[in-house]
């Protein structure tokens, strides 16, 4: 895996810790909520950005519209990165909390984000570890 990588995955891991820190936060508080809901853009966006890089560096999968979001996950999904249909979802609502202009999406989906979302994150950053960046490792070891 290329520098480029290694990088957009760093920033990954440090965005995903930091919107972990939601959990022990007020959920109450405006502030948290649209911190919340920004942070978790961010996050999932370097996820399935990693999920891209993998699959073209790692697979040589390349068969797929790279620029899409849906895409890579459906490729991600096929390559045994992810599972379930819970990351469609997440897209879904990333989506929609773009167009969040008065806080009642980032609401109503602020405890999924918590309770499912952020240990969905977290499942994927334990898989690229044991899967590529381990892997990988042994590689340059040689």
């Amino acid at each position: 895996m290329d520098e480029k990588f290694r990088r957009r995955f760093r920033s990954f891991e440090n965005s995903l810790d930091s919107l972990s820190e939601a959990r022990s936060r007020d959920m109450e508080d405006s502030f948290v909520l649209s911190g919340t809901s920004a942070k978790f853009s961010i996050t999932f966006d370097l996820s399935w950005k990693c999920m891209k890089d993998i699959l073209v560096q790692y697979y040589s999968i390349t068969g797929f519209v790279a620029g899409s979001p849906r895409e890579v996950l459906r490729e991600a999904f096929g390559a045994g990165m992810i599972s379930g249909d819970i990351w469609m979802e997440m897209l879904k609502v990333r989506n929609q909390l773009a167009h969040d202009y008065d806080g009642v999406i980032v609401k109503e989906y602020c405890q999924r984000i918590i309770r499912d979302y952020i240990d969905k994150l977290y499942e994927f950053r334990d898989w690229t570890y044991r899967r590529v960046l381990a892997e990988n490792q042994e590689g340059e070891d040689r």
